[in-house]
């Protein structure tokens, strides 16, 4: 057997090609990955198909295929009369890039020993930094949250009480019609029984004015941000955000480069003062419902003032409704966007909240004069799909299903958060305060200004318990100290366990 066939036959030997992959396959991944690591350098002679499919106990046909495959890649060359050899990939490379041929050793010639090639070992790959843009540098500065799915990850929910059985029957029907038009991508701003469907919903549990055409599906909160950052604002225009800030909002709004202004959140909400009205906005960022993080809902008085600044300003209100049917006590709160008459409101929500985050399905209501613009942009931007999904979702939102499935976990969470409540407040000091609002999938835990937050929460970290520090949701330097503390994806087992030790973690650090 030659040196070669025994290089290959090694290779054929390693976990890394699948046992499954045809044998032509197979012998061609061995010779590339053996061509690109230089164990057979440039110019080695490859054995004759037939020596190589004896040496190897496969048949010719297999050895002539993947030959061809090679060659046709660039990877190999053919002589007649002469014989098969490895291509010279760097001279090919250098020569691309007008420098001229890289010059090859004695071991790289034409012709030369296979030993030689493979005892030349790989050529050391010179590592270049890697250049992004300003805004690239930006984003990936700011890490996104991690261990979404530990205990107490703030924001998250029990997916795992998904009905899976029910939504796969409603899919498998959607998917026995056979409908063409479903598999095509959305170019009427999304399937119109969901449209439908999401229309009647907000207008009975959100009190939103809105009609069908009105509403675009996107895949989500993030999208729907973008959309309007994209459509609304230039760069360099100023968006007001509550202070603190959802994390999301921010990235969106950093990557489409616009100056952020943060505004002051207390218990009635947004906060705008002399200066802030100084200034004149594009966009206007709120959750008002359940402000995030803090909990707060905006008051009456506050919705409308923001309502008449934004006719004065000629701004945009963005209403971000992420979480408004996880409300405990009582009816959910009417939208911003049902006092709005004169269409500054774009309002958006999401169902990866309350059905799963994989879904990636989520609504924008935008005023009636936006729709041409907002429809076409949706479509030549995000080419958005996923029809069958969206089919799926109609029904499951039609047939009642949906109703039922908020109402179940709804009264889940509302156990678990007072579950949680309870666990901290037997073990927390009197100047430890726990946010008493009766929405949402957090729990804020408020925290004395000496306390350093975030090395607080990376101590419960190594506890496996993932809760995140408020100070990092701060834009400006005056910030609260606190912990947001999730209570959805746990079980009231590990709920009492965690709560237990984050509760003994908590005092710890703040008699110390």
């Amino acid at each position: 057997m030659s040196p070669t066939s025994d290089l290959l036959a090694a290779a054929l030997a390693q976990s890394g090609f699948h046992p499954r992959l045809p044998q032509q396959r197979r012998l061609y991944e061995a010779a590339k990955a053996a061509i690109h690591q230089q164990r057979l350098g440039a110019g080695s002679k490859l054995p004759s198909s037939r020596d190589l499919a004896r040496d190897l106990g496969i048949a010719r046909n297999t050895v002539i295929a993947a030959f061809e495959q090679l060659a046709a890649e660039g990877y190999v060359v053919s002589a007649k009369g002469s014989g098969t050899y490895v291509a010279d990939l760097q001279a090919h490379s250098a020569s691309m890039r007008g420098v001229g041929a890289v010059p090859q050793g004695r071991s790289a010639a034409r012709g030369g020993s296979t030993h030689g090639a493979m005892a030349s070992g790989a050529t050391a790959t010179i590592a270049r930094p890697v250049r992004l843009s300003r805004r690239g540098q930006e984003l990936s500065a700011a890490a996104g949250p991690q261990f979404e799915i530990q205990p107490f990850a703030p924001g998250e929910p029990d997916f795992s009480s998904f009905p899976f059985k029910l939504w796969q029957r409603l899919q498998n029907r959607i998917w026995r019609e056979a409908r063409n038009d479903l598999l095509d991508y959305g170019q009427s701003g999304g399937h119109l029984p969901l449209r439908q469907a999401i229309t009647e919903y907000l207008r009975i549990s959100r009190s939103v004015k809105v009609e069908v055409d009105q509403v675009l599906i996107t895949a989500g909160t993030q999208q729907s941000l973008d959309l309007c950052a994209q459509l609304l604002a230039d760069a360099g225009d100023t968006a007001w955000v509550e202070d603190p800030c959802y994390w999301g909002a921010r990235r969106v709004f950093n990557a489409r480069e616009l100056k952020l202004r943060p505004i002051t959140v207390d218990s009635d909400g947004m906060a705008l003062d002399e200066t802030d009205l100084a200034t004149k906005p594009r966009l206007i960022y709120v959750t008002p419902s359940h402000q995030y993080p803090t909990g707060a809902v905006m008051s009456l008085a506050r919705r409308r003032d923001l309502l008449d600044v934004a006719v004065r300003k000629d701004a945009w209100i963005l209403e971000d409704d992420y979480d408004s049917e996880f409300r405990y006590t009582g009816r959910p709160l009417a939208a911003l966007q049902g006092l709005d008459t004169d269409d500054r409101v774009l309002y958006m929500g999401t169902f990866s909240k309350v059905l799963y985050p994989g879904i990636k399905v989520g609504y924008l209501v935008v005023p009636p004069a936006l729709i041409p613009a907002f429809r076409s942009a949706l479509y030549d931007l995000q080419r958005p799909g996923q029809l069958t999904v969206q089919a799926t979702l109609a029904d499951f939102i039609t047939l009642g299903h949906f109703t039922t499935h908020v109402r179940k976990i709804r009264q889940t969470y509302g156990a678990r958060r007072e579950l949680l409540r309870h666990m901290l407040a037997q073990q927390l000091p009197l100047n430890v305060s726990i946010s008493k609002e009766e929405s949402g999938l957090h729990l804020v835990v408020e925290l004395p200004d000496s306390v350093d937050d975030v090395a607080l929460a990376q101590r419960a970290a190594t506890l496996g318990i993932s809760v995140k520090a408020l100070s990092t949701y701060y834009l400006k330097p005056q910030v609260r100290r606190g912990l947001l503390v999730g209570y959805a994806y746990c079980t009231p087992e590990q709920i009492t366990d965690y709560g237990r030790q984050l509760g003994a973690l908590i005092a710890a650090e703040v008699a110390a």
